[in-house]
């Protein structure tokens, strides 16, 4: 269930993991709604499960069965593509029943055992590019996903590490991301967490979202993925860096007109 593309990017958005049913299912629908508006090509994104988080008390999520049954609920009400993220090669299975993109975390975009079961099951693979890899190195992680036999990948910028405590886009690295023949997306929430907080919780410039966004679509990148909320402040992960919903509308129509200058 990948939508078609056409001349304007495509929006891969939604919460940063299945917090419960209403709250999932309102941003789904919101940001569904926006993108039929916009004539924008939309992949739903919400984890099923987070096992990335700083600290031990971070949510991790509802349960896997429940929050995998809600999204897939959205799949089938709103008729949008599901992207959500795996952490090992057992989850990859489990999560293709639902999701059409298997997202592959930033920090574990080089073990190979899970790439290979991400693409083993013949479903779209996001690769997050390492905040700790050049865009050059990148083009291995998409190896291996093609020598499983899986033509189906593209890869997230989200960011590279910049001292302990921050991260930038390096635009210069659309060229060499390009150069893999996939599409290429750029993360504009997550690229502007402020990470390894004292307080064990992902700081975040959430002011700087509509500023890398406009960039990334002046440079040329294929996609755009925004974690949103109606209430970032109340999320229960990686609220300091999300849009708010209400926010998106007016954030997408200014760069579709970037778009239509640059084509």
């Amino acid at each position: 269930m990948i939508p078609e593309f056409n001349q304007n990017f495509f929006l891969i958005a939604g919460p940063c993991v299945v917090e419960n049913k209403e709250i999932t299912t309102q941003i789904a629908k919101e940001c569904s709604n926006i993108c039929k508006a916009l004539d924008i090509p939309f992949f739903y994104k919400a984890s099923y499960k987070k096992a990335n988080r700083s600290s031990l008390s971070s949510f991790t999520g509802i349960g896997d069965d429940k929050a995998l049954d809600i999204l897939a609920d959205i799949k089938s009400t709103f008729n949008v593509p599901i992207v959500t993220d795996i952490h090992s090669e057992s989850e990859a299975l489990v999560a293709a029943q639902v999701a059409d993109v298997l997202q592959i975390p930033a920090f574990l975009c080089r073990q190979t055992d899970l790439l290979v079961a991400a693409a083993k099951t013949d479903k779209f693979v996001n690769i997050k590019k390492g905040q700790f890899l050049s865009p050059e190195a990148m083009r291995f992680a998409v190896e291996k996903i093609r020598n499983a036999g899986n033509d189906k990948v593209m890869i997230t910028e989200r960011g590279t590490t910049f001292g302990y405590q921050d991260l930038i886009v390096d635009f210069r690295g659309i060229k060499e991301l390009k150069s893999n023949n996939c599409p290429c997306v750029l993360d504009c929430t997550h690229s502007l967490q402020l990470p390894n907080q004292t307080h064990g919780v992902t700081g975040g410039r959430p002011d700087l979202i509509e500023t890398i966004a406009k960039a990334g679509i002046a440079v040329g990148f294929d996609g755009l993925f925004i974690e949103t909320h109606p209430e970032p402040s109340k999320a229960l992960s990686d609220g300091a860096n999300m849009l708010p919903l209400n926010e998106l509308m007016g954030l997408l129509t200014k760069l579709l007109k970037i778009r239509k200058a640059i084509l």
